[in-house]
């Protein structure tokens, strides 16, 4: 069997066994939003469902081009600071005086180099996304301050901090999180029923066999960090003009939301395996609870634990299930074996 096929077929077995992790936690969200009906009487009303979901939308958006990421075994934790740099840039050229139709495409072509530089550095330099990630992250955010300092930006044009703000008419969901609805059906056609979706699985599973079966591993993971730093920047446009104040501090450490909800989804961190629809599952849950959570008035820095939790149960979980198929296998083995005849 060619290398490629027996890639794919890998990446349709992992496919299969997360499974059940889906409807695991599909079936926690839906327990989640039963018990918050009961824990807060306003927590199912239309109002407080669309400010939740509003709260998420950032969060909704980055995880998409962060899921492809992580099926190639690779990750952006760069993903806040571009999205506070982007923030600090559209206050900064706001402050200046230029049109808010002109920072917007500007900002977002900053989000492009910001993913670009990240990609060159994994790509051609060879060097590991999650150390690359973790020093742009810092180095971002440093020119997030540069940009504006310490200082907030507000009064934005009120036609684009409603826009940011609006439900669709007739539904309780924003404007940014229909965008997101779109994105990943886009998103999920793409990495379940394309080409490239079965070469993402390819590069996760065994990046070497996929090379050499002719795909394109260094481009393809290019355009992802590229792709990943175009929607920072956005969600940072969006941020910013949600709560209509620009600062260098905007989004900061909702990287580990994103990731939480990647993982959380069952997106496997070595890559190779995962859902989409697992991961707006993870993404709905993390919202869910971070406003169950606020609603009763539980303090930030728990909410932080939560996350926490949570990632660490998404990596771990997988894992131990795994650990358990194995030892199971060398059992049913090693009893095959002693009840051969000699």
């Amino acid at each position: 069997m060619a290398p490629e096929t027996r890639a794919a077929g890998s990446a349709r077995g992992g496919l299969g066994r997360f499974v059940r992790w889906d409807v695991l936690v599909t079936a926690l969200l839906i327990a989640v939003f039963i018990g918050g009906t009961g824990l807060s009487p306003d927590f199912g009303n239309t109002d407080n469902l669309s400010f939740a979901l509003g709260d998420l939308g950032e969060i909704a958006l980055i995880a998409l081009p962060m899921t492809l990421l992580v099926v190639c075994a690779e990750v952006d934790l760069s993903v806040a600071s571009v999205l506070g740099l982007a923030s600090a840039l559209t206050g900064s050229l706001w402050n200046a005086g230029w049109a808010i139709e002109t920072i917007i495409p500007l900002v977002l072509v900053v989000g492009i180099v910001c993913g670009l530089v990240n990609g060159l550095l994994v790509t051609r330099l060879g060097l590991p996304s999650l150390a690359v990630t973790i020093g742009t992250l810092t180095l971002y955010r440093g020119l997030a301050y540069v940009v504006l300092g310490t200082e907030a930006v507000s009064q934005f044009p009120q036609q684009y901090t409603e826009l940011a703000v609006k439900d669709v008419p007739g539904t309780p969901v924003p404007y940014p999180v229909a965008l997101f609805v779109l994105l990943a059906i886009l998103t999920a056609v793409v990495l379940h029923a394309t080409g490239l979706g079965r070469s993402l699985f390819a590069i996760g599973a065994q990046e070497e066999a996929a090379f050499f079966a002719g795909i394109r591993v260094k481009r393809i993971k290019l355009v992802l960090f590229v792709v990943s730093g175009l929607m920072a920047a956005f969600a940072g446009i969006v941020f910013t003009l949600r709560y209509g104040s620009a600062r260098a501090d905007n989004g900061l450490g909702i990287e580990l939301a994103v990731i939480a909800a990647v993982l959380l989804g069952g997106v496997d961190f070595d890559g190779g395996k995962g859902t989409l629809g697992g991961v707006v599952a993870g993404v709905l849950l993390i919202g869910l609870l971070r406003n169950l959570l606020m609603l009763n008035d539980v303090a930030n820095e728990i909410q932080a634990i939560v996350t926490g939790l949570l990632l660490i149960v998404s990596v771990l979980t997988p894992r131990a299930a795994a650990l358990i198929r194995e030892a199971r296998a060398r059992r049913s083995s090693g009893r095959a074996a002693a009840a051969a005849p000699s």
